[in-house]
């Protein structure tokens, strides 16, 4: 274990963790992936274990530990092979809880983060929209203020609990002449009138729910506002920069468990009256795909030591996401083909590992988008800024 960012402590929580996705998870991951939906009890169990709260502050229940063991959560997640059972706990944890907890007021973070990190509210975040995708400033959903109400109008897509999930935090625009400048972020609880969710048929994270959402002139209340009017383009922005790392993190993370299985695999199959791990042809493919996978590791690591320090690492993060999706996708495709014809199989972990990790270049902001945001960094002396709430 690297001893330079996990400690002891570090050490510890992962085990208690392994055992804890071994005991609860593992033995119905089948059932969820048959199904697409990741039953109610196991968010519980989550919360219970406190590992929804890792990062989130004592006042709600949380543990306010450093970013490393958030690190390990993401890893562990990525080792019980099911991409969609993962982004359901993250998407929750990271994506819906990061907003309440850095725009929520007082009240919203009472209600709705202390009941996130105990596991009796599960969260979603809707900022894709079917016309939109990657281009967020393009937003149509509408927020209207009147009166100490606002009135929603418009539909998100592609997201993750987005049919399950107890309340939604939504991106959508209270000036739309502003464009980028015009956005807000608001919370609803999923049984406000109005609101109509459609399950989405995927090729791969099949344990997750993912949606297309409808608001129909949902009124909520004026207090449901998160953060300040119009700043939502900035939260939005400022929080990728952790989204990023996190599918980053991910990406090593299954990469390294098809390189631990291939690894295994390839000492028991036998060809030619040896073990496949002596032939030369599949040695070196394995070192190339190993290595790729290890420089993604420790340059993640090193953008969350920086991160955890407070710094706005939003370039490295981008580069984070951009290399380790594509390096999971091109290392897991390799370690398929290290199987063979069983590779090809779905009673063996490859056939799905390759599904799910095909979303990592698309998800959360496509390779294309990455590659002209650090473009614009690098070319041409882009600087972005973190918001302030």
């Amino acid at each position: 274990m690297n001893t330079m960012y996990f400690t002891e402590e570090h050490n510890l929580f992962r085990q208690s963790l392994k055992d804890f996705l071994q005991k609860e998870v593992v033995p119905h991951i089948e059932k969820w992936e048959k199904d697409g939906t990741v039953e109610r009890f196991i968010w519980k169990k989550f919360g219970d274990m406190g590992f929804f709260g890792v990062n989130y502050p004592e006042a709600y229940g949380g543990l306010d530990l450093d970013l490393f063991y958030t690190i390990i959560f993401l890893e562990e997640l990525q080792k019980v092979n099911s991409g969609g059972f993962a982004a359901n706990m993250w998407a929750h944890a990271y994506l819906a809880m990061t907003h309440v907890n850095a725009e929520g007021s007082d009240a919203i973070k009472e209600k709705y983060l202390t009941a996130s990190i105990s596991g009796d509210m599960i969260g979603c975040l809707c900022v894709t929209e079917p016309f939109g995708g990657s281009d967020v400033a393009g937003m149509r959903t509408t927020a209207e203020k009147k009166g100490d109400t606002y009135v929603l109008n418009g539909s998100k897509t592609f997201i993750t609990n987005g049919v399950y999930s107890d309340y939604l935090v939504v991106a959508a625009k209270t000036n739309p002449e502003l464009g980028n400048k015009g956005i807000s972020m608001f919370i609803m609880d999923r049984d406000t009138p109005g609101i109509s969710a459609t399950k989405l048929d995927k090729l791969g994270w099949r344990a997750s729910d993912t949606a297309e959402i409808a608001f129909d002139n949902v009124t909520i209340p004026a207090e449901n506002l998160m953060g300040e009017e119009n700043k939502g383009f900035p939260y939005i922005m400022q929080h990728f920069a952790f989204e990023r790392l996190i599918m980053g993190v991910n990406s090593h993370a299954r990469a390294e468990f098809a390189l631990d299985y291939a690894k295994k695999y390839m000492s028991e199959r036998y060809a030619f009256g040896k073990s496949i791990n002596k032939f030369q042809a599949l040695r070196h493919a394995f070192s190339d795909a190993y290595a790729s996978m290890i420089v993604c590791k420790e340059f993640n690591y090193s953008i969350a030591y920086r991160m955890n320090k407070g710094e706005y690492v939003v370039k490295e993060a981008t580069i984070s996401k951009l290399q380790s999706t594509k390096m999971a996708d091109e290392v897991i495709y390799q370690c398929l083909q290290f199987l063979g014809g069983y590779g090809y199989m779905e009673e063996y972990p490859m056939a799905r590992l390759l599904r799910d990790s095909r979303l990592g270049p698309i998800g959360g902001g496509t390779s294309e988008i990455l590659r002209e945001i650090i473009a614009k960094m690098t070319l041409d002396g882009k600087d972005y800024k973190p918001a302030t709430k």
